[in-house]
């Protein structure tokens, strides 16, 4: 019997971790879906989960599907309004609304195919709101408030309700429905069977029924409380759930692993009790819901919670060794944490504050101990002393307010002088101080001499102070009377082939350097850094950390970026590396100060800058459990195939050529830390490697050429944890001219193609020949032909060069008659003026044989100028010399006159005024005023040469 007893102890002690997951400190995880989130209605009345943990929400819009990536809503036809939706190990989504009930499959490409069950029922009959759907047995129960509707084998079967349902319940494989004159009813066999006991229940909502141990059934009315129910009567279940339940009202709930029960409320969000009652967790709106009235909780497969809220969806991550203490407890940025005599006390940026500590912990809001206002960095327990450094100063703290201040600078942290255990060295702004234990407690004695700059990292050992500041190591060395610092050395590196240095810390009572996961020890006999080859080993293989600390247990907890690990010590000494369960507190971890306050392993408290973390190290037991990766849709132009909650694997897609483009969106339905979910792929055909991590959900390619394709997915949650790899394949068909008939054509067209010019080359062969012929005759004559026209054309140039010779000398000689013609004209010009001074001769004086000589020599000078052609033949001849200037002169001016031609040419041969005047035989005024006359037909300025201008054309 002892035997029996101890193994039901040892198996209770072993499930607690595994099934016992509410936490009865802080408050778990709260993310918070508002209507915006998933665009829908405000109430939220059933949440139901499939295979593939896509979750299902009954809104007032619709169905609304969520896969930890993106919503998509699904309205029920006729009638958005839906008020529940349960799901079968088939894949079929059954949902029920206003006067509308069916269920939704999957069609061959994934998409949900809503199919209508309501409308096997008689129009006459109005089937009003359907409140639940049970699956029941071998059957589907849709209920409302008139009737209950069978579904099994494609078969409608109704059932009468006695007088008015109000709501059913499925509780151990039995279905119970509440008429509101009947009690509660039994559905079994098509029948309904009344229980006894139960018309108490007439005048009050029932809202739900839980199994309890020795076959008991608790049930929560919407005013009247909690009751149990035995089969044979009920009795008020007299409990703190009970008067909660009372108090608030009461909207149903849900078993959570058999051990506690979630009770919604309309006033006051949720509790969560045990079997026996006791209230383990109450969340309403202070502590982080949206609003304090829920309408339905549902446990998810990871035992998470799901609430609907009368306005929005709330997710409670229950399966979680971490609870929180935040805004709704009071704190904000929490640099240190201590239990002391009763109390839980936290060092925050405006002061300390303390709750009571107790297990179980039922800490409300934390109280400010009094005269600790400020910043305080940090709180410990030294010698059964509560001490704070605090901004005003180092405070002594007993109970809920300051007693004591031991030195008003600002305090950061106190260490125990290990040669000298009456003394403690504290860190302040200006320096170090030293404390000295006393009857009376802890007395400040003296600033240490010789280093005034404010120190936060620093350890003691038997001989040094060690302090890291400004990128140094300052070895220190206190006088005997505590006062004043002897000697104070600086270490730039640690040794000369590692540079920089990254923290010190003390770990099992020995004083260690580090830099880049290398541990060094300090030789003082050698006065050298000296590298522990077993520390060093701890965390080489462990991202660079920059800070960590040991805790009372013996656990080495460190900083690596902005996450936190722990090197987890067993009880043989050996350390196991924990990181993934802490990657939710990533980013909220605060920079230079790792607070970590090991009470127990079942009470760890982390500081954060939002509040206080509470890890529980027992509960780690789903954090090895793999996520699962789903390509939620492949999509191209022209159709989309969905991979929702369809059990079935669609076959390979065949995709013409001109919808190469493809897109896949991607998801993986692990809702604890769903901002840290993470995605590779990888496109085989196209990409030759995976593709880094990232939390994108989405991915597009274009302009794929032929050929199969393999799309792989794998996922990574939160804690590091990757899922199996999750594919799809297609191909994408070639273009028509990439065809294996294309290519066949080509093959016939080009062996045609080769026929064909075979036999033009060889036909044009011969008839080049024959050409060929014909060719060289052709070029025999025309090479004849050539010669004899050369011979032609010589025959031509020679008697055109005959010709210009002939021309050239025939201009000489018009030339040379036109110099002697004007010889001529100057001659009788001359002629003519003798026979004009031989007219003033007077002839009487002469004798007569003179006179008759005198007029015998005047008539020949007479005649000799009368007869004189000169002038004509001068026209002539000046007109053949210029006769190109003349015709160009008359194309250029066609309204020349031959008088201006004839004067163009004089002027062009540059006569006189005078020379033109005889020859025109004009006065010298007419030459003047034709000269005008050709100047203005010219348009020419008084500045231009007329001469010089004729000269020109």
């Amino acid at each position: 019997m002892d035997r029996l007893k101890l193994k039901i102890l040892l198996l209770l002690f072993f499930a607690t971790p595994v099934f016992g997951q509410v936490k009865n400190i802080g408050l778990p995880e709260i993310r918070n879906y508002k209507r915006t989130d998933y665009k829908g209605g405000t109430q939220n009345w059933n949440i139901d989960q499939d295979k593939n943990g896509n979750l299902y929400f009954a809104n007032n819009n619709g169905l609304f599907q969520f896969d930890g990536s993106t919503w998509h809503n699904y309205p029920l036809p006729n009638s958005p309004d839906t008020r529940c939706v349960k799901i079968d190990p088939s894949g079929k989504i059954f949902i029920g609304g206003y006067s509308e009930f069916g269920y939704y499959k999957t069609n061959s490409k994934g998409k949900l195919e809503y199919v209508s069950i309501s409308k096997m029922v008689n129009k006459k009959k109005i089937i009003d709101f359907i409140w639940k759907i049970h699956l029941y047995k071998n059957e589907v129960v849709f209920q409302s408030f008139a009737r209950i509707y069978s579904y099994k084998n494609n078969q409608l079967k109704i059932v009468e309700a006695p007088d008015r349902f109000q709501f059913s319940f499925l509780v151990n494989n039995r279905l119970y429905l509440q008429d509101v004159s009947a009690g509660i009813v039994e559905y079994k066999d098509g029948k309904l069977y009344p229980l006894k006991g139960t018309s108490s229940f007439n005048n009050t909502e029932i809202w739900g029924m839980f199994s309890l141990p020795e076959n008991k059934i608790l049930i929560a009315t919407l005013n009247k409380g909690l009751f149990v129910y035995n089969h044979e009567e009920t009795t008020p279940w007299n409990t703190e759930a009970n008067a909660f339940v009372k108090k608030n009202s009461s909207l149903g709930g849900v078993s959570f692993n058999d051990k506690f029960i979630v009770l919604n409320s309309v006033l006051d969000g949720i509790i969560i009790c045990d079997t026996n009652g006791k209230i383990i967790q109450h969340i309403n709106h202070k502590k982080g819901l949206q609003n304090n009235t829920v309408l339905t909780s549902f446990i998810d497969n990871k035992n998470n919670l799901w609430l609907g809220l009368d306005n929005g969806i709330d997710f409670i991550n229950e399966n979680s060794p971490f609870t929180y203490f935040g805004f709704s407890y009071g704190i904000s940025t929490v640099y240190a944490s201590v239990v002391h005599k009763g109390n839980l006390y936290v060092a925050t940026n405006q002061g300390v504050f303390y709750s009571p500590w107790k297990t179980p912990f039922r800490g409300e809001s934390f109280s400010l101990v009094e005269g600790t206002t400020g910043q305080a960095w940090n709180i410990q327990v030294i010698d059964g002393q509560l001490i704070c450094g605090n901004n005003s100063g180092a405070l002594v703290i007993e109970g809920n307010h300051s007693v004591k201040t031991l030195d008003t600078r600002g305090y950061f942290r106190f260490i125990k002088i290990p040669s000298r255990p009456n003394y403690i060295i504290g860190a302040n702004y200006n320096g170090f101080a030293v404390f000295e234990k006393t009857a009376n407690g802890l007395e400040y004695r003296n600033q240490i001499a010789g280093f005034e700059k404010p120190s936060i990292s620093f350890e003691i050992d038997q001989s040094y102070l060690w302090l890291k500041k400004d990128d140094l190591i300052y070895q220190m060395t206190i006088s005997d009377d505590l006062k004043k610092f002897n000697s104070i050395k600086t270490y730039p590196n640690l040794t000369n082939t590692i540079k920089g240095i990254g923290s010190i810390q003390t770990l099992n009572n020995t004083v260690y350097f580090q830099t880049n996961n290398h541990f060094y020890k300090y030789s003082n006999d050698q006065d050298l850094f000296f590298e522990d080859k077993k520390m060093s080993a701890l965390f080489k293989y462990l991202p660079v950390i920059y800070s960590l600390n040991q805790d009372s247990l013996g656990n080495i907890w460190y900083l690596f970026k902005k996450s936190l690990g722990v090197l987890s010590k067993n009880a043989s000494g050996e350390y196991k590396n924990i990181v993934a369960p802490f990657s939710s507190l990533t980013g909220n971890l605060v920079n230079n100060y790792l607070s970590v306050n090991t009470i127990d392993s079942k009470n760890i408290f982390i500081g954060l800058t939002n509040g206080l973390a509470h890890y529980d190290s027992q509960l780690l037991n789903n954090f090895d459990r793999k996520p699962t990766a789903f390509i939620r849709s492949f999509s191209f132009p022209g159709d989309t195939l969905m991979f929702g909650n369809s059990p079935k694997t669609i076959e390979k897609q065949k995709i013409p050529y001109k919808s190469n483009r493809v897109k896949f969106t991607f998801s993986s339905p692990s809702y604890e830390n769903i901002d840290n979910i993470e995605f590779s792929y990888q496109l085989e055909g196209f990409d030759d490697r995976w593709s880094n991590w990232s939390p994108v959900a989405i991915k597009e390619y274009t302009n794929l050429r032929e050929g199969n394709y393999k799309m792989k997915l794998k996922a990574r949650d939160s804690y590091g944890i990757q899922s199996e790899v999750t594919q799809i394949s297609f191909a994408i068909s070639p273009p028509w001219y990439r065809h294996f008939v294309a290519y066949f054509c080509y093959i016939v067209l080009i062996i045609a193609i080769t026929y064909y010019i075979q036999n033009r080359i060889r036909a044009k062969i011969r008839k080049n020949k024959y050409y060929e012929t014909i060719e060289q005759r052709r070029l025999y004559l025309e090479r004849e032909s050539k010669i004899r026209k050369g011979q032609y054309d010589l025959e031509k140039e020679i008697e055109r060069l005959k010709n210009d010779k002939l021309q050239i000398k025939i201009l000489s000689k018009d030339k040379e008659l036109v110099t002697n013609t004007l010889q001529v004209v100057k001659k009788n010009k001359i002629l003519n003026g003798i026979i004009h001074k031989l007219k003033d001769i007077n002839v009487d004086a002469f004798d007569e044989s003179t006179k008759f000589q005198f007029n015998k020599l005047n008539k020949s000078i007479v005649r000799e100028v009368n007869t004189d052609k000169s002038w004509k033949d001068l026209e002539k001849h000046i007109k053949n010399v210029h006769f190109d200037f003349l015709k160009r002169l008359k194309e250029k001016y066609s309204t020349i006159s031959p008088r201006e031609l004839d004067l163009c040419t004089y002027l062009l041969m540059n006569m006189s005024t005078k020379e033109i005047a005889e020859i025109m035989n004009i006065s010298s005024g007419g030459v003047e005023v034709s000269r005008y006359r050709l100047r203005k037909k010219f348009r020419l300025n008084k500045k231009e040469s007329l001469t010089g201008f004729l000269m020109s054309i």
